[in-house]
């Protein structure tokens, strides 16, 4: 049923790079989270106002809320798409974020909800009446709600899409709240054991989790998250593997919705080679890169000597001097210049995250010491740095 919806109604399917296909295969989740919802609302109701039940009235209404939900992953899906404009140069990605983590504030309510009628039913138990059509209609509602789950959650991995992946929490916080309530019914009914407020209270802490959950990750992205650690080594693969450029660092990388990144990184370039070779190279490199990752990279060229046996020679006794210290240290950008009476080596000390301000100070001034010890015209010009891929 899925993929043959998907068919139906999303023009080019399997390109989900593309923004406009993405767009499309939101517009058809939230459309059917829309219809699913309202038709079972209709159905409830009426059901409900015929047989004077509030249980099923109440359950009606539940899913109209959940029909609002759509709509807010439909508006938050339409707005993601809209291109860049003068206001908003890197387009509109973000917004699908933002409807998320609504959508994730809906889950943790309709969990608040059932938690506090659960205490209530705690200290006030009310006796569960057993009726066949009621039951039925539960049981029919746990099955569309399951298909609606595994409908948006398909689709939410498929275009990496934070909304439709909180869309299938909420339909399967709704399966797991119905599913226990069908269970305490039955219990009760062959048992006479009612277990309705403990069940409501174990479920009412998974739905909360679950909303808190979406909401965590909806937020990472928002706040600026370590990139894909996949994602990197294929930038950094990509930029070494041409000629002329002999090393890469100082890869950042900046999310601004599915599918839209941009990333600036440090290519070492020999020294010697001429300038407008190497930015051809770097040009042509960009150009690939957008390409093949749909990424927006700029590169900055770092000039390096590879020729030079006495910078060789020095490189290599830094090395030695930092890896000593510590195997998580590594250097980049260095450069030396030589003076009469003393020898600047300058370059840039990458310190993990772990590592606090105090520490940081301890480590340069020890590299600062020891290259002296080395010879006594070393004078470091050391800039930290920091690794953004380090977990």
């Amino acid at each position: 049923m899925t993929e043959f919806l998907v068919k139906q109604f999303v023009k080019n399917y399997q390109n989900t790079e593309d923004t406009q296909v993405r767009t499309s295969y939101g517009i058809l989740s939230s459309c059917v989270g829309i219809v699913c919802n309202v038709l079972l609302f209709a159905a409830k109701l009426a059901i409900g106002m015929l047989m004077n039940s509030l249980a099923i009235m109440a359950d009606a209404f539940n899913n109209l809320s959940d029909a609002a939900s759509s709509i807010i992953s439909f508006v938050g899906v339409k707005m993601a798409g809209k291109p860049a404009d003068k206001e908003h140069p890197f387009g509109h990605g973000r917004i699908e974020y933002i409807a998320a983590l609504i959508v994730a504030f809906l889950v943790i309510e309709v969990g608040i909800t059932c938690l506090q009628s659960s205490f209530e039913k705690l200290f006030h138990p009310e006796a569960i009446a057993f009726d066949w059509i009621s039951f039925g209609i539960l049981l029919l509602s746990v099955g569309v709600k399951l298909w609606m789950s595994l409908f948006n959650r398909k689709l939410g991995k498929r275009i990496d899409s934070k909304v439709m992946l909180a869309t299938a929490a909420d339909s399967a916080g709704d399966v797991i709240v119905t599913s226990a309530t069908l269970a305490s019914i039955l219990i009760c009914y062959f048992t006479s054991v009612n277990i309705d407020a403990f069940t409501g209270l174990a479920v009412s802490v998974l739905v909360i989790w679950s909303g808190i959950s979406i909401a965590r990750d909806t937020l990472e992205p928002l706040i600026g998250q370590r990139p894909d650690p996949e994602l990197y080594r294929q930038i950094q693969e990509m930029v070494e593997s041409y000629d002329g450029i002999v090393g890469t660092h100082d890869l950042i990388i900046h999310n601004y919705g599915p599918n839209r990144s941009m990333a600036s990184i440090h290519a070492e370039v020999p020294r010697e080679t001429d300038i407008e070779v190497s930015h051809e190279i770097i040009d042509r490199v960009e150009r690939e890169v957008a390409r093949k990752l749909n990424i927006f990279l700029v590169i900055h060229m770092d000039p390096v000597e590879i020729h030079d046996e006495k910078v060789l020679a020095v490189k290599a006794k830094l090395n030695g001097v930092i890896r000593a210290l510590d195997p998580d240290l590594t250097f980049h950008d260095f450069r030396v210049v030589n003076g009469q009476e003393q020898i600047n080596l300058i370059f840039d000390l990458v310190i993990p995250f772990s590592y606090s301000q105090d520490e940081a100070d301890k480590v340069v001034h020890q590299v600062k010491s020891l290259m002296k010890e080395v010879d006594g015209r070393y004078q470091c010009v050391i800039t930290v740095d920091k690794n953004y891929l380090e977990g």
